[in-house]
């Protein structure tokens, strides 16, 4: 059998059981499959050939994306073996493939305390920055979200985010009263038409901008620590995890948000015990 003729049914399986933004991944991973193999028959794809392939394919992406697109290839592969050939051989399932695209060791996450983001947001003079900060922080908002908002996604307190990364048609966010008043005034100030971004700048810039804000207070701080911060603020604040879940982080699914949880230190478990029987 070709490579062509197997990658139809794996297709085909993700297009009746994958969110849409998994079925573009999968789609534009067999355009390149079938552009460099679809005339090869399987028992000719090595991995001899398929290190080169993968390098070609990602040469200058982030060490995350590479290794996202050999989990794409393995799973693929794992695929034909499980339900096309049994004795194929799958080249992407090797100690030398597995041990260079290998996902880096997980490092326990340390809540950010309130009063330092607090603090970070207070000491950020420019309003746009400290609407994005605030957007990331009390909105549980992803970067890409808060860059991607214009004023028609705006009804009082609830955002509309179209074509989220969970492949839905949109989700909704629901921000602080006093929040709503102040992005809804920056908008009017500013000028903003209706489908303009109310945050036109790249994705690099808003980066260096979080780090920057991070940087007045001392600490090494990411976009993605103040989405993980309105979970845990909101987790040890009393709020039911179903709603960190579904709510304020919109996971699919709870094991997702225990991981936004990070690890709690043996002061805070004091503190917390303390406050429990006092």
């Amino acid at each position: 059998m070709k490579l062509s003729e197997a990658s139809k049914p794996w297709l085909g399986y993700h297009r009746a059981h994958s969110k849409e933004n998994s079925i573009r991944a999968y789609q534009a991973l067999v355009e390149l499959l079938d552009e460099e193999f679809g005339n090869v028959h399987l028992e000719d794809v090595t991995v001899e050939r398929i290190l080169p392939f993968i390098n070609r394919i990602t040469e200058g992406k982030k060490p995350t994306t590479k290794r996202t697109r050999y989990s794409h290839l393995l799973a693929f592969f794992n695929f034909i073996k499980n339900n096309i050939d049994a004795d194929f051989r799958n080249p992407c399932d090797t100690p030398m493939l597995k041990k260079l695209f290998r996902a880096r060791p997980s490092h326990n996450w340390i809540p950010l305390e309130k009063e330092t983001v607090d603090e970070i947001i207070f000491r950020t003079a420019k309003p746009r920055n400290r609407l994005m900060l605030e957007l990331m922080a009390r909105g549980g908002m992803r970067i890409s979200e808060v860059l991607k908002l214009t004023p028609a996604d705006i009804n009082d307190r609830r955002l509309t985010l179209k074509e989220p990364k969970s492949g839905k048609e949109q989700e909704f966010i629901f921000v602080l009263q006093r929040l709503a008043e102040r992005f809804k005034d920056y908008i009017k100030a500013k000028g903003v038409r209706p489908h303009e971004r109310v945050f036109p700048i790249g994705y690099e810039a808003a980066r260096e901008m979080v780090a920057n804000a991070g940087n007045v207070v001392g600490i090494h701080l990411r976009p993605h620590d103040l989405r993980r911060h309105a979970a845990t603020y909101a987790s040890r604040s009393g709020v039911p995890i179903e709603i960190i879940s579904k709510v304020i982080l919109r996971h699919a699914n709870l094991s997702t948000t225990e991981r936004y949880l990070g690890k709690i230190s043996d002061t805070e478990a004091m503190r917390w015990i303390d406050n429990l029987y006092a």
